[in-house]
């Protein structure tokens, strides 16, 4: 699966990139890496807690070269901004479909030689009692690891974190990554939610 040609191109990567690190430096913020050296892996970024998470999350991105698909709601997806988040790497979902939608990324996961996804685990920007378990399913239907991404208002930077092989234990696992988060601050902090997710969800 590939997207649009001219993203790939690399005039248009290597322009994207220099604009991002120009911008993030006007605006005083930080690009913290590297990227893992994976061709296949799962990206959870949080917190997310305002519309700005996109904009700094798109340019530290660019910043870190990271070629990533990501879902969001097939609403998004009409004109005339479909287009646009087909190129950045959208995939249409369906939020009433949890089960299709974990089968339908495991596939993709599956089919490909490279594949990396990105996934807000909180699945809005508002404050909710528990992140959406999907992502964990999928990277452990997948049997690909999950690198913990993200973008913290407070000191100005985001990026990658590191990897959590999922071992089968959520409970475990989620502990791991709550423990990660606790300092990460987003632009609204009232509306975080806590990295816990509800059993059998």
């Amino acid at each position: 699966m590939s997207r649009y040609t001219i993203f790939n191109t690399p005039f248009v990567k290597t322009f994207l990139r220099m604009l991002s690190l120009m911008l993030l430096k006007i605006l005083g913020w930080k690009a913290e890496g590297p990227l893992p050296d994976k061709i296949k892996y799962l990206i959870i970024v949080a917190p997310h807690t305002s519309n700005w998470d996109v904009f700094y999350g798109v340019m530290l991105a660019f910043a870190l070269k990271l070629d990533a698909r990501f879902m969001a709601k097939k609403e998004l997806f009409r004109w005339p901004f479909g287009p646009v988040i087909r190129w950045l790497g959208g995939i249409a979902t369906d939020r009433a479909l949890h089960s299709n939608a974990v089968d339908k990324m495991v596939r993709l996961f599956n089919n490909n030689d490279e594949f990396v996804l990105a996934i807000a685990p909180e699945g809005t920007r508002h404050k909710v009692s528990h992140w959406k378990s999907g992502f964990y399913h999928i990277a452990k239907g997948a049997n690909v690891p999950i690198l913990m991404a993200f973008i913290d208002f407070a000191l100005k930077k985001g990026g990658a974190g590191p990897l959590l092989f999922p071992s089968g234990d959520i409970d475990s696992d989620m502990l791991t990554i709550r423990n990660f988060y606790l300092t990460v601050k987003g632009k609204h902090s009232d509306k975080s939610s806590p990295a816990a997710v509800m059993k059998n969800s």
